[in-house]
């Protein structure tokens, strides 16, 4: 702990997790209150924050909880006025809200399309339009967007709506970033891969190994490099070091922490 986000405050989107474990949300929300941040931890599920609140307590950290759903804008504006009540402002925005459906365009059904592209790029297209007036207001501030390698190369299943709204993150980080950089504010996207956190034993094994968790984790080790699997800790680093001062010259750029997997060409 080296205090890299002292005084700072950070709201940190789908802050829980889907079981015990390093989820990327839990583990950002964790590392940021680690270096020194004060943490509005949002989330649809309250009870999935439990732990995230209890990790950040261990440590002596500050943690606000609050429910929302960021596919609303009128729930967003809510979060961001409660954000500003509580810790007094905003410095950090990290939109890590996600989760992919299976299928292309012929099998994911137009209802599921519409679900997909509303919760992977609706919701930090929200998160963005009610944050970046306070952080002008305030003279500056740091986003990090959580997209995927989905969104820039083929990761070995069809989830075509997924895929596309990831990819609409990236471009969506640029264009804020480039929008905004004379105000002070900076935007970035941290690109994870096939990371084992709880979402793979509770949601993804289920989806494509016939819930087979051994499985699906040797088919999603067998495409990395690295001799092992990141986890969210891993993500959160990269998503740390963006909104420190370590990053205050980056803006509009994509840092991608999946093992080397999306460099491969097989």
């Amino acid at each position: 702990m080296t205090g890299r986000l002292e005084g700072k405050i950070a709201i940190v989107t789908g802050a829980g997790s889907v079981g015990p474990g390093w989820g990327n949300g839990r583990a950002i929300a964790y590392r940021f209150a680690q270096e020194g941040a004060r943490v509005f931890a949002v989330d649809l599920d309250p009870a999935a924050m439990e732990e995230t609140v209890s990790r950040v307590r261990e440590i002596g950290g500050e943690i606000a909880i609050w429910r929302a759903d960021v596919t609303s804008s009128d729930a967003v504006r809510d979060m961001v006025r409660a954000c500003v009540d509580t810790w007094g402002g905003v410095d950090i925005l990290v939109n890590n809200v996600g989760g992919s459906r299976k299928g292309g365009p012929v099998d994911l059904d137009e209802a599921a399309w519409d679900a997909q592209i509303d919760f992977n790029l609706k919701s930090v297209y929200l998160c963005c339009r009610h944050v970046l007036p306070v952080m002008e207001e305030q003279g500056g501030g740091a986003i990090v967007n959580i997209a995927s390698t989905s969104g820039i190369r083929w990761t070995g299943s069809a989830q075509v709506g997924y895929s596309s709204a990831k990819a609409g993150v990236i471009q969506l980080s640029r264009v804020v970033a480039l929008e905004y950089a004379k105000k002070n504010i900076r935007c970035n996207t941290v690109i994870p891969g096939q990371m084992h956190t709880p979402m793979v034993e509770v949601r993804l094994a289920g989806q494509r190994a016939g819930g087979d968790v051994d499985k699906l984790l040797a088919q999603r080790q067998a495409r990395i490099p690295l001799p092992f699997m990141g986890d969210g800790i891993d993500t959160a680093n990269a998503a740390l070091f963006l909104a420190s001062n370590e990053a205050r010259f980056i803006t509009a750029a994509e840092i991608v922490v999946d093992g080397g997997m999306s460099a491969r060409c097989d």
